[in-house]
């Protein structure tokens, strides 16, 4: 088991690399969390012949580990729609009686569910790597949280405990988590990782000797600063990223409050030449090449937030001066002329009207893994045309064309996709367009590193600078 000092501190990536180097030793591996809270989504398999969701942390610890995803792999997903309001998902689907439930009260029937999808990996696999949430030791939660010490417990997991060394104070932050945690789960704690470091490790004596003098847990592991090691990040929006090679183009994503689904991003931040840049005002779209936006966990909200920043003024001008202009889902209704909501599920607004579409809520939420293929598009985005796109959906509400005004050019069949008559303002309700090999190539002539070499490439780092013997020895404990 991945716990941590801090949300943040790289308990996802390290879980990702051991899912993936215990997978290469030969093993039945499979990652899970019993809570995550997140809303970057995936559309899994439910076991049971249908679908359901998952954060994607879990969801590219699976593929790392060579197995399909499924909902047991994350049994709890909590997707936040407002500051003191999540969305609660059991089991890949949402339970509207959960959501309502004061948070506190939800424990008790949440960590049956969370035990049982545990024991079930547990019985079809040779190893489960689990991934805590923020840390152990938050004791003003220590009576109701299920995620970490309590599946430690019940899994008498072998616990990691990572931490940031790049924000400093990483031995105190180790030290501290330790003394918090309840004596009798301390000797579930086998050893600790410094994450991010950089420079040269023997300087670290004897900070890590007088740490385990104190402790008597050894740090096993220091793992350097890896830049653009192709995963995305799962817990929220950073700085510009960049690929290699002179910048040659800037694709804005609009990064409003209630963003999601963010890590589909991800592969243009390794593209060569392509700069991505999160933006939340007017003059950080100046000088973007395309504008993007993205899906929204609360659509009518982000919509506001999005006129009171003036960024719609800022789309609207670049859209009218001919550049590309890309919504995905929420960022599709946003596009529309309308979204309306006669259920009081989102709320009702006008659309920045660069679609001639109308969105309508309703209480359903569609979760669905689809492949298409373009239909045939115009200038600028052209290249797409006939490209197979295998991707998926995450939304409630329908879009349909607005009676009363001239049709949008279909992009993808079934009412999944439109392009507006100029051309350059492309609407999508499915997610996953730039994870896809083939688009890639047509949008950027570029490739880029596929995810086996990524996964390969962390439990590479993870196998240099762990301590010999550690990771194999987790398993004989």
């Amino acid at each position: 088991m991945v716990l941590g000092t801090s949300s943040g501190a790289g308990k996802s990536w390290l879980a990702t690399a051991l899912c993936r180097w215990y997978a290469r030793q030969g093993l039945s591996v499979a990652p899970f969390k019993a809570q995550n809270m997140s809303n970057n989504a995936r559309v899994v398999s439910d076991g049971l012949g249908g679908v359901g969701e998952i954060g994607s942390a879990q969801y590219f610890q699976a593929l790392a580990a060579g197995v399909e995803p499924e909902v047991r792999m994350n049994p709890v997903l909590l997707k936040p729609e407002a500051d003191t309001h999540s969305q609660v998902v059991v089991l890949g689907q949402v339970d509207a009686a959960l959501t309502a439930m004061p948070w506190r009260e939800r424990g008790a029937q949440l960590w049956p569910i969370a035990r049982d999808a545990l024991d079930d990996l547990r019985a079809r696999h040779d190893v489960v790597v689990i991934e805590g949430a923020g840390s152990p030791a938050e004791i003003n939660l220590q009576d109701c949280d299920f995620v970490n010490l309590r599946v430690a417990e019940h899994a008498q997991a072998r616990c990691l405990l990572v931490t940031d060394i790049d924000r400093g104070g990483a031995f105190a932050h180790l030290y501290g988590t330790w003394a918090l945690v309840p004596q009798a789960q301390r000797a579930l704690l086998h050893g600790f990782v410094l994450n991010r470091f950089r420079g040269d490790a023997a300087l670290l004596a004897p900070g890590p000797q007088q740490l385990e003098r104190l402790t008597g847990v050894p740090v096993v592991g220091t793992i350097p600063m890896v830049r653009h090691h192709g995963l995305p990040e799962e817990d929220g929006v950073f700085d510009a990223q960049a690929g290699t090679g002179e910048v040659q183009l800037t694709i804005a994503v609009v990064a409003y409050p209630r963003i999601s689904n963010l890590d589909e991003f991800q592969p243009l931040a390794n593209i060569p030449g392509v700069r991505l840049l999160w933006a939340r005002s007017p003059a950080q779209l100046a000088g973007a090449d395309w504008v993007v936006l993205p899906g929204s966990k609360h659509t009518i909200a982000d919509l506001a937030w999005l006129r009171a920043q003036g960024l719609d003024r800022a789309v609207a001008a670049h859209a009218a001066a001919g550049q590309r202009v890309l919504g995905i889902c929420g960022g599709l209704q946003m596009l529309g002329e309308a979204l309306i909501d006669p259920d009081h599920i989102d709320g009702n607004a006008p659309g920045l009207g660069l679609l001639p579409l109308v969105t309508q809520f309703a209480a359903r939420k569609t979760l669905r893994r689809t492949a298409l293929r373009f239909e045939p598009l115009a200038a600028p985005w052209e290249a797409l045309s006939g490209r197979a796109f295998e991707g998926y959906e995450i939304h409630t509400g329908h879009t349909v064309q607005h009676v009363g005004m001239g049709p949008a050019r279909p992009a993808l069949a079934g009412g999944l996709g439109w392009q507006d008559a100029k051309g350059n303002v492309l609407g999508l309700y499915l997610h996953g367009l730039f994870e896809q090999p083939a688009v890639l190539q047509a949008l950027f002539g570029a490739r880029v590193p596929t995810l086996a070499t990524v996964f390969d490439g962390l439990a590479d780092v993870v196998e240099e600078h762990f301590e010999t013997g550690v990771l194999p020895g987790l398993l004989q404990c």
